[in-house]
This record gives structure tokens, C-alpha cells and sequence, in this order.
């Protein structure tokens, strides 16, 4: 099997996690990590995302490897998928891996002394590639000059050891799979859609891959993913868009929770609703619809 993915450290790790899993549950199977730099990893640190085509940036090129046949599987993080275009058409998310750590962490300099943004004083610059993360912060801590911060991570820790930033926002399970550790706060916000959670794409037709890879798909992620998902998809949302989601599970029941926040992170808007598992893209039909009732549309458009 030739498994594409980005070629950032990050992504690499995340790769070989899988492909030692899929070599474990079918043990004739041979993985071969195949990276495909795409569009946001080649402007990494350079201009704004959007300009290069929101989230897609980073699925792209690889979708295209995919729907070509010059690899056989893809991996994703969820998060990095947009919700305003279809998935290819062809291709199947044939695994959803367990859900991993969904929070959001505040890092700061290791001799500095700050272990909390509280502790940061009135104009400190606070660094996000996120603008879910910038509208909650903007909303909790006012004082602080949230600013937009690119590159992987290696390089947005450099930025912040060198001193131009007195704290960045990152995903804590990024820095799990690294394993790396730092001095951090974790943040009370609303996780981002799809976060913490690997997909593994294939060609719909192609049983001879989809089949060990399915061996990898986790049930509950997926029903809560799904919830997230079709939540996203409802609202049209993309990579300038500040809409967070979460679903989570009790027994045989999905809660999901979302919110869209306007641009600048002083208007937003919530929605929560509690379904059965087998209602999970019914849920995120009924939250999106309730969000759009309140006006999401409008928030959505001016972001």
C-alpha cells in the first residue's frame, strides 16, 4: 500500500503511526509513506490561507494522488478537511481513527515565568493560525493583541522562543505525537471541528485497500465525527470561517455542541441539541439549521 500524506514532521509521525497499525491488524500488508507536499506546506509562513484555497490547501495535491492512482490511501487530519466542497467524488473515508486529545493549548517561553495568559500583561502579542481560536480569545482576554502565526510547528516555537510572540495557540495532541513537551495552559474554548481525529481516505472501488484499512475504523469516532461533519457541511463552513463544533458520547447518545462567532470574536451565536448515535447526520442538520434560525448566515458571510 502507498500512503500518501504531507510532509511535515507532524504529518510524517501521523503516517507512521498508521502504517505500523495497518501492517499490525493484516500482517501481509506492506505500507510504503509516500509525502506529497501541497499548496499550504509550499507557502508555509507565506501570506494568508485563504488566498491559497482555505483548508484544501493542505488535501488537494494528495486528493489528486489518490483519484490518479499514484498512491492508495491518504491520511487527513480531519480538521484539515473544509466543509464547502464535497469530498472527491470516487473516494471513501474508509477509517476514522479513536479521537484523540481535542484542546486547545497556550505555550510560553520555557524560562519566561508565564504559565497562563491571565499572567500576560495589556498588549502582549498572542500567536493563532486559527480563526476559531482568534474570535474565543478575542472574546476572553480582550487586553491581549491576538495575531496570526504560520509554518509548522518546529517553526511556530521557534518564533516564539526568539521572542515574537509572548505566547502561540496550538493543538495539544500535535505536541503529543511529536512528543513534545512545554510549559502550557489548556484553554476553555469549543475545539475546532474534526479535531484530534486521523481519517484514512481510499478509492471507493478499490476493496483490496479499503478492506484493511476499514480493520482501523473506530465506531464512536465516527459517529461523532459524522455529527460534526454534516454540522460543517450545513453552514458552508471553511477555513475563514470562526465556527467550532464538538460532539460527544454517552452510552448510546451524541451531544453536539457549536458555535460561529463573527469576525472579530464579539458577536457569536450557540447551538447544542442530544440525538441517538444512528441520528448523528441528522444532528448536525438540526444544530447547523438552529444556528442558521439565529442568524449564522449573516456571521459566516461578513467573516
Amino acid at each position: 500500500m502507498r500512503l500518501g500524506t504531507r510532509p511535515s514532521p507532524l504529518a510524517m509521525t501521523q503516517a507512521r503511526t498508521i502504517a505500523r497499525e495497518l501492517e499490525r491488524v493484516d500482517d501481509g500488508l506492506r505500507v510504503e509513506i509516500v509525502p506529497i507536499a501541497t499548496s499550504g506546506d509550499l507557502h508555509q509562513g507565506v501570506g494568508d490561507l485563504v488566498a491559497l484555497g482555505g483548508k484544501g490547501a493542505f488535501a488537494k495535491e494528495i486528493d489528486r494522488a489518490l483519484m490518479d492512482g499514484e498512491i492508495d490511501a491518504a491520511v487527513h487530519c480531519a480538521k484539515d478537511l473544509p466543509g464547502d466542497v464535497p469530498r472527491p467524488e470516487g473516494s471513501v473515508i474508509a477509517a476514522c481513527l479513536e479521537r484523540e486529545d481535542v484542546s486547545d493549548i497556550a505555550l510560553f517561553t520555557e524560562d519566561g515565568g508565564v504559565r497562563g495568559l491571565d499572567g500576560l500583561g495589556a498588549g502582549a502579542r498572542v500567536g493563532t493560525s486559527s480563526v476559531r481560536r482568534h474570535a474565543q480569545l478575542v472574546q476572553r482576554y480582550p487586553g491581549l493583541r491576538i495575531e496570526p502565526v504560520r509554518g509548522n510547528v518546529d517553526t511556530r516555537l521557534a518564533k516564539l522562543d526568539r521572542g515574537d510572540y509572548a505566547a502561540i495557540v496550538l493543538a495539544r495532541v500535535g505536541l503529543r505525537r511529536l512528543g513534545i513537551e512545554r510549559p502550557h495552559e489548556r484553554l476553555d474554548i469549543v475545539p475546532a471541528i474534526g479535531a484530534g481525529v486521523l481519517v484514512v481516505e481510499c478509492r471507493a472501488g478499490d476493496g483490496a485497500m479499503v478492506e484493511p484499512v476499514a480493520l482501523l475504523d473506530h465506531a464512536p469516532t465516527r459517529w461523532r465525527l459524522t455529527a460534526e461533519r454534516t454540522l460543517l457541511s450545513v453552514l458552508r463552513g471553511h477555513c475563514h470561517t470562526p465556527i467550532a463544533g464538538h460532539a460527544r458520547l454517552s452510552g448510546d447518545e451524541l451531544e453536539l455542541r457549536a458555535a460561529v462567532f463573527s469576525g472579530d470574536g464579539r458577536r457569536a451565536i450557540s447551538a447544542s441539541r442530544v440525538a441517538p448515535v444512528s441520528g448523528a447526520e441528522r444532528l448536525g442538520e438540526v444544530v447547523g439549521g438552529e444556528l442558521i434560525a439565529q442568524g449564522a448566515r449573516e456571521l459566516i458571510a461578513e467573516a
